[in-house]
């Protein structure tokens, strides 16, 4: 979805206000009583159920009511407060918090869009987030996050395929190491069109892969260079492509749709941008249990997902109160399990006292999860600019074949 443009004038950031999260037990008083409206992709049922426990537990302990606002774009939720902006509403927004990150967090941030820099760094469980060893919790798509946005989740990119029907040995180690797989098994690989997200990380991986100066990827794109940029990117899609599933007339709607087709021995590999989803299928029926999960030993697309402010939010300290629960220790190690959502955390589990660490190192991650150590590199991902281009050129090449 397209977001508006913004009036010259209103691109200044929003202002603290009187809610200052170094001041936590005023932040606790004037949250009680507050309705958060948590606008969050509303597509998955088991995420749905871990924000319904979220918001219980928030209401419990804090006496702040949670609703879920089911998204299934969250650029409708950043159109919404800019709406609001043009219209004056700076103080009595509909939008609470909103889980987000990449192009959305990149367009609110320079619009003026968000609550107070620095209040994420200001939660009293920031200093658990594992900055050390996942720069993506400061650097949002290339785009520093200013503590406008306080992590929630990781995510990288993980291959899967069916050891029942696949050699480990014969896998694929790289992007043109895929393309040389496909070459050998025709039809047996695809991926969800973009702007599906998943389609859009495939898009992001090659291109790493593929473009001359990988530099060049963590600033906006040029205008006077681009087309020479992406050439290795086009290159390897047309010859990709009449290898794909249904040889490239058609691709899978999404991940669920390329889950279903691994399991109906339609496709051979697949992907998800979350290590935890092969064993979360197999938990939930819907993978076989010989699924398992690979990836490229130069690396895969990692990044962090954030929850944001608005700056004209109504329930500002009940936000920060949710915001805060999320990145807690309990809060995070329920979120990692697979059988409740399987999201890996952002905290640095070895930094945690001894019995939060130990919540973390009790889960049983599933038969089909990387490690830490395993999972390898995490790739940047490039500047917002450089995907809404390339989707668009996309589109005009290989969109009409769909």
């Amino acid at each position: 979805m397209a977001l508006l443009a913004i009036p010259a004038g209103l691109s200044s950031f929003g202002t603290a206000g009187a809610t200052d999260a170094a001041k936590w037990d005023e932040v606790l008083a004037e949250a009680r009583g507050q309705t958060v409206y948590f606008n969050a992709w509303g597509g998955s049922e088991n995420i749905n159920a871990y924000i319904r426990w979220a918001g219980e537990e928030v209401k419990a302990r804090f006496s702040v009511d949670v609703v879920q606002v089911k998204l299934d774009d969250t650029a409708k939720a950043v159109s919404t407060v800019l709406a609001e902006k043009i219209a004056d509403r700076d103080s009595d927004g509909s939008v609470d918090l909103i889980w987000i990150n990449g192009e959305n967090f990149a367009a609110m941030k320079r619009q003026g869009l968000l609550f107070s820099p620095g209040w994420a760094m200001r939660l009293p469980n920031w200093p658990f987030a594992d900055i050390r060893n996942q720069p993506t919790i400061t650097t949002d798509f290339t785009i520093p996050t200013d503590g406008l946005e306080s992590p929630w989740g990781a995510a990288k990119l993980v291959f899967f395929h069916d050891e029942a029907r696949t050699e480990k040995s014969t896998l694929p180690d790289s992007a043109a190491g895929l393309l040389t797989w496909a070459k050998e098994h025709p039809g047996r690989f695809s991926y969800p069109q973009p702007p599906d997200f998943m389609g859009t990380t495939f898009l992001k991986q090659v291109l790493t892969e593929t473009i001359a100066d990988k530099t060049k990827l963590q600033k906006p794109f040029d205008e006077a260079t681009f087309k020479q940029d992406v050439a290795p990117l086009f290159a390897y899609l047309d010859q990709l492509h009449p290898l794909l599933w249904r040889k490239g007339k058609a691709f899978p709607q999404n991940y669920p749709d390329m889950k279903q087709k691994l399991t109906d021995g339609e496709l051979d590999i697949i992907f998800a941008f979350n290590p935890a989803e092969a064993s979360a299928g197999i938990t939930a029926g819907e993978l076989p249990d010989t699924v398992r999960s690979f990836v490229f030993s130069g690396g895969t697309i990692g990044n962090t997902h954030f929850v944001a402010i608005p700056y004209n939010a109504k329930a500002k300290a009940g936000a920060l109160v949710l915001a805060n629960f999320l990145l807690s220790p309990e809060a995070q190690a329920r979120k990692q399990d697979p059988k409740v959502w399987g999201d890996p955390t952002v905290l640095d589990v070895a930094a945690l006292p001894d019995k939060e660490s130990a919540a973390f190192q009790a889960l049983d991650l599933g038969i089909a999860t990387l490690s830490s150590d395993q999972l390898g590199l995490a790739l940047p991902e490039p500047h917002p600019d450089w995907m809404t281009r390339i989707e668009s050129e996309w589109i005009k090449r290989y969109g009409a074949a769909n």
